[in-house]
């Protein structure tokens, strides 16, 4: 007698795949495509995605920047201000409403009512990347020009790029309730001033990730018909919840509303690829290897183990080392005015203050 499980393949019995390989699992199966050394790559997402775009820049991958420092600038400070840590100098994006909304705010189909932020000391942050400039910027214009350079490197970088590795990492979000407007971190946190007239918590549900990335897909086609999306979900666990439940929980329910998310999104779109580095880190099989002791950062090792399998399963096995692509805008009438001004990270980390 036959049946569906008779002769499986052995990635598919937790025995043969799991259990007998412990910590030399490898989930990934089949691929839909490969990365040749040509394919310009885009990172952005959470705090886990600074490893993956990190490693990207060291391999040979075409890691796509598109808003570097002035070439002069020490290599420390440009670290400092958060230039090469993500394709385009966006900082974190923790949701698919974030990623949306960014696409948005740079081709001037959206401006939030809520753009700019004033410090004690007047200086100006932005609420979109409120940690992206050490201190703040000195003046409106000098933070209004450096929003623009930063939107035309974000044109250059969604119309260049072929592969997008976008990494989800959390449901919960702070918005404007007049425009809805998404912001990175809760107001006051990391900027801004709290005020619960303006600010609503939301956490968004299956349906809401996979309608934004629907949208955001389309929109994107739209200026970039070849771009290819691969999904991950990060590991990292919620610092903090906005809601009266423990966060253990809170963040279970957050990463299994994203990978539901994610795996709904594969199935519906072509182009569009799940790749499991939260599997990787979190499995059983890793028995809790990757973490360090404060059991949410991930280790280098930890790092190391996905990249290593991203390598295999999507990188050209050909890959040279070489230095990340730099492309710069050349169709955006404010771009050299704001780089010439702008020559005179985790947000996330803002929600426990340690009291």
């Amino acid at each position: 007698m036959t049946h569906p499980y008779t002769r499986a393949a052995a990635h598919r019995l937790w025995r043969k795949s799991v259990t007998t390989l412990g910590d030399k699992t490898d989930p990934v199966v089949n691929f839909p495509f490969k990365l040749s050394r040509q394919d310009k790559v885009v990172a952005a997402g959470s705090c886990f995605a600074q490893h993956i775009s990190g490693r990207l820049r060291e391999s040979g991958f075409s890691f796509l920047v598109t808003e570097m420092g002035h070439p002069l600038l020490d290599k420390k400070i440009a670290n400092e201000f958060n230039y090469g840590r993500f394709s385009a100098r966006y900082g974190n994006i923790y949701t698919a409403r974030q990623l949306l909304q960014l696409l948005r705010r740079a081709y001037g189909r959206f401006s939030p009512v809520e753009d700019k932020w004033v410090d004690e000391e007047g200086r100006f942050v932005d609420p979109f990347r409120p940690q992206i400039q050490p201190d703040g910027f000195a003046s409106e214009l000098e933070y209004e020009l450096d929003r623009e350079q930063h939107f035309a490197a974000v044109r250059t970088a969604f119309e260049a790029m072929d592969v997008l590795v976008f990494t989800l990492g959390l449901t919960e979000c702070w918005e404007n309730i007049k425009d809805g407007a998404v912001f990175p971190v809760c107001p006051g946190t990391a900027g801004g001033r709290f005020d619960p007239a303006r600010h609503r918590f939301r956490n968004q549900d299956v349906a809401e990730i996979v309608d934004d990335m629907t949208v955001f897909l389309q929109e994107l086609h739209v200026v970039n018909v070849r771009a290819r999306v691969i999904l991950t979900v990060s590991p990292v666990p919620l610092v903090a919840t906005a809601r009266d439940v423990h966060v253990l929980p809170a963040t279970v329910y957050s990463k299994s509303v994203l990978r539901v998310a994610a795996e709904t999104l594969v199935q519906r779109h072509e182009n569009v690829a799940y790749f499991p580095s939260y599997e990787i880190i979190t499995g059983p099989q890793a028995r809790g290897q990757y973490f360090d002791d404060d059991l949410r950062s991930v280790k280098p090792e930890g790092v190391d183990r996905v990249m290593e399998l991203f390598f295999r399963h999507v990188g050209d096995q050909e890959q040279i080392s070489k230095e990340p692509v730099a492309i710069e805008s050349v169709h955006d009438q404010h771009a050299e005015q704001a780089r010439k001004m702008n020559e005179a990270l985790c947000d996330e980390l803002m929600l426990d203050n340690g009291d």
